[in-house]
């Protein structure tokens, strides 16, 4: 059984997830469109990593004692900008860029442009081969930062995904995990019509992973998946020895658009095509989400 999260600790990333999310759909608008429903989707997971997990320096993203997170699905970019705002790696009046000839933010994730992004997402499959490869030389170089890789659920229909699972655990990165959002959607239809990859958890375990499995857009359940994993690294000496130990994987359960209703209910969402009447439906929708679960989990009477 988890150990309760304290609610302030809580609150404060859900807040953070807010503003991502309000984030990601002022990005949105510029373009009138884009990968806004997997942004609102994995904001609470991109919230628990940046507001609360993370050691970073936000004035300097390239210091050298930093945990390495790793976005391996570039398209995704737009809610990790949303993070970068949030965390002051990157300033919040430059997201009006999103996109756009000559910004620092394109709309699939590059290194070579943005501060903050370690890795040129693109090509699904290849990120969890990146951060085993980093996570060993990190090792190698008596570096104790953490590595954490975010993937989606239709890399898992990638062999490069699972060869890499299985190097990990072979190689025993204990300081390596992975963040699977599981929003089961992908760009040819739902992923259980693709290619199944269920029953995942299981999948992971067999290759030697600890998993740990969430409702992704529950901040508290995150938070206490992430104190589970640093837990059980410490008790077997990966937090402050050699970082020897079996990797661990947060299989994260996520509903794309979460958090705008009109969003959530569209079929077609992969990628969003967003009429300019709606965005400040949209907007307005997120607003009073917020407020009235912010006020349920006061105790408060929420109105209809």
């Amino acid at each position: 059984m988890r150990a309760e999260v304290a609610a302030g600790r809580r609150e404060a990333v859900e807040a953070a997830a807010y503003r991502i999310r309000q984030h990601a759909l002022a990005m949105g608008e510029v373009q009138g469109q884009g990968y806004v429903g997997q942004a609102l989707g994995a904001a609470d997971i991109l919230a628990a990593v940046y507001a609360d997990q993370l050691t970073y320096r936000a004035e300097d993203p390239a210091w050298d004692g930093r945990d390495r997170f790793l976005l391996s699905t570039g398209h995704y970019a737009i809610g990790l900008y949303a993070a970068f705002a949030e965390a002051g790696i990157v300033p919040v009046d430059e997201l009006e860029t999103y996109g756009s000839d000559g910004s620092r933010l394109p709309m699939s994730g590059m290194s070579t442009y943005t501060p903050g992004m370690e890795i040129s997402g693109g090509s699904l499959g290849h990120g969890l081969a990146i951060a085993v490869g980093l996570a060993l030389g990190l090792r190698a170089r008596g570096n104790a930062a953490r590595v954490l890789n975010f993937l989606s659920d239709g890399e898992l229909d990638e062999g490069s995904t699972w060869e890499a699972a299985m190097g990990a655990a072979h190689h025993g990165l204990g300081r390596l995990t992975a963040v699977v959002d599981i929003n089961a959607l992908q760009a040819d239809g739902p992923t259980a019509g693709v290619l199944r990859t269920e029953p995942v958890a299981e999948k992971w375990a067999a290759c030697g992973w600890h998993v740990e499995r969430v409702d992704g857009n529950d901040v508290g359940a995150l938070l206490a998946a992430f104190d589970a994993i640093a837990a059980r690294a410490e008790g077997h000496g990966a937090a402050d020895g050699d970082g020897h130990g079996a990797p661990s994987v947060i299989l994260c359960d996520t509903r794309v658009g979460r958090g705008v209703q009109l969003l959530e209910e569209r079929e077609k969402a992969h990628f969003m095509r967003i009429e300019e009447h709606e965005w400040a439906v949209c907007r307005e929708q997120l607003a009073v989400g917020y407020a009235g679960a912010a006020a349920e989990q006061a105790g408060e009477k929420v109105s209809p």
